[in-house]
């Protein structure tokens, strides 16, 4: 997956907790009970973000709590690590109707804060009636260790991604072949915590069934969203007779797990830049890069081939920033994960203000510091989960012939996705065998599943699998969509997505049928003071 979109897709590995997985139990570890107190500042800080989204101020109510778990389910009684966890206390009078433990995908999303995002989108009577129980998985955010490699990493401008010369094959294999013997040196073998050989996704799933037991239930309901579809289905898989009720959002089919998904990727992100700069032609009036799809396609990848050769640099306030081939790519994918206006609007005025010689708007939509370094959790954690979740090829011929294949017709994303995911070539942690999702006499009948036709980070026929997978799921289908992720995106209709999120957690109701189709939101049109000409006015 690609880097700043913050979801990554990843495999699942047993490893040496085998037995444990395939018994669905955690062993002979029995966790703590939860002592939730007042966050810390960082965690408060970061959820007054969400305070504005709905009613009620996020931040005066969240609270926190510290678990300690086995870093080896295998050796209960052994090492300990401890996951940061938030709690979102329900609106009502009485009990809550229960807590429902969230994750935003990743590998590497910080889910303690999500707990505060999903909190404050959810309707009235969703917060009235639940807690929301945030987690930030082993190696995340606020857990500890926080798994970090090589914060410069990402300084940019980083190495031209290229399209599979030699020259830009031979930078990009050392910068990650260096990635991945930093990772190994600081959390690999023979470290203070050997957290490669234990952040697998069982590990993940373990987790999860020991927050169920800390939080005092028989039972987990769970709405996980990209990569945590992925937790949820192994977690049905492994502990199905421990599943409440479950939300599936954006799916990862296990089918792919996981080199082959990149490549799936590839061709979805292709489509969906190519439906972003048809949108773009339609407004030439106000971003004036071009009258047709083709004119405005041409002008992005020319623009991507000079800053390939001769990166942006900006500096202002004694910052530096620099826009290189891969932070524009970095950066602009966004536009095809999701249909917003905010999103759409940001690049294609920040495009349209570099073709009017405003530099300082350019740099500051998609510029990176120069110097500095930046926290690479999310990067170090995706890697640590996925290369070490399943086998990788191994021979580096086979990337490169595919890449160069896929890449001849769907040039948007291809060889940034083999770079991000390249470490992987020479990842310092055994690979496991992934779980075998749905073969299970345990597996639950009543998970949710929500999907857009046109989704590029987890494709619609990878959703259409893991639904015959899961047997007696339901399936919403938002046609026509773009987004990955469609809960809480603000299809609030009656009959729309939001309804049957809400009649599923408050009622148990499932639809009536084994598929439903909802109609897509429309486009984005862009805002109105960048109609009246006042684009190139964003700064980040």
């Amino acid at each position: 997956m690609a880097a700043t979109a913050g979801l990554g897709l990843t495999g699942l590995g047993l490893g040496a907790t085998s037995a444990s997985a395939t018994t669905g139990t955690s062993g002979a570890f029995h966790p703590a009970s939860l002592a939730w107190h007042t966050c810390q500042a960082d965690i408060l800080n970061g959820a007054k973000a969400y305070d504005s989204v709905g009613p009620v101020q996020v931040s005066k109510i969240i609270q926190c709590a510290e678990l300690q778990v086995p870093l080896d389910y295998a050796h209960p009684d052994g090492q300990k690590i401890t996951l940061e966890l938030t709690r979102l206390p329900h609106q009502g009078s009485g009990a809550a109707k229960g807590d429902i433990l969230v994750n935003p995908g990743g590998p590497g999303g910080e889910g303690a804060l999500f707990g505060a995002s999903v909190y404050a989108r959810n309707s009235a009577p969703m917060q009235a009636a639940y807690n929301v129980i945030g987690f930030d998985p082993r190696g995340v955010g606020f857990s500890t260790p926080k798994l970090t490699c090589d914060v410069d990493y990402s300084n940019a401008p980083r190495p031209e991604y290229g399209t599979g010369g030699r020259q830009d094959d031979a930078t990009w294999l050392e910068k990650s072949k260096n990635y991945a013997d930093a990772c190994a040196r600081k959390f690999g073998r023979g470290a203070k915590v050997d957290l490669l050989d234990h952040i697998k996704t069982i590990d993940s799933v373990h987790d999860m069934d020991t927050i169920r037991q800390a939080l005092g239930h028989q039972k987990l309901d769970y709405y996980g969203a990209s990569y945590g579809t992925y937790l949820g289905q192994v977690y049905a898989t492994v502990f199905g007779q421990n599943v409440g009720r479950m939300v599936l959002d954006g799916n990862v089919t296990p089918k792919n797990v996981w080199y082959d998904a990149q490549l799936t990727q590839d061709v979805a992100f292709n489509k969906n830049m190519d439906y972003y700069f048809g949108w773009i032609a339609k407004y030439d009036s106000t971003y004036h890069l071009g009258t047709t799809q083709a004119a405005v396609r041409s002008y992005y990848y020319a623009l991507q081939d000079k800053l390939a050769a001769h990166p942006l640099t900006y500096t202002s306030g004694g910052n530096t920033v620099a826009v290189g081939e891969d932070e524009l790519v970095d950066n602009i994918q966004n536009a095809a994960y999701r249909r917003s206006q905010a999103v759409w609007n940001s690049y294609a005025a920040a495009l349209s203000a570099y073709k009017a010689g405003d530099v300082a708007t350019f740099a500051g939509t998609f510029g990176a510091p120069t110097t500095g370094g930046s926290d690479d959790n999310t990067f170090a954690v995706y890697n640590a989960v996925q290369c070490s979740d399943t086998q990788w090829p191994t021979s580096w011929n086979k990337w490169h012939a595919d890449a160069v294949r896929v890449n001849r017709t769907n040039p948007f994303l291809t060889w940034s996705n083999v770079w991000f995911n390249a470490p992987c070539l020479f990842w310092g942690a055994k690979a496991g065998t992934p779980v075998k999702v749905g073969q299970s006499k345990n597996l639950p009948s009543n998970i949710l599943m929500f999907q857009a036709t046109d989704d590029a980070a987890t494709p619609y026929a990878g959703a259409l699998e893991l639904h015959k997978v899961l047997r007696g799921s339901h399936l919403v289908v938002q046609d026509g969509d773009r987004t990955h992720c469609i809960v809480h995106r603000g299809d609030l209709r009656p009959g729309g997505v939001d309804s049957y999120f809400d009649a599923y957690f408050l009622n148990g109701t499932l639809p009536k049928a084994d598929t439903v189709h909802v109609s897509q939101l429309g486009d984005p049109t862009p805002p109105a003071a960048t109609q009246s000409g006042q684009a190139g006015t964003r700064t980040r």
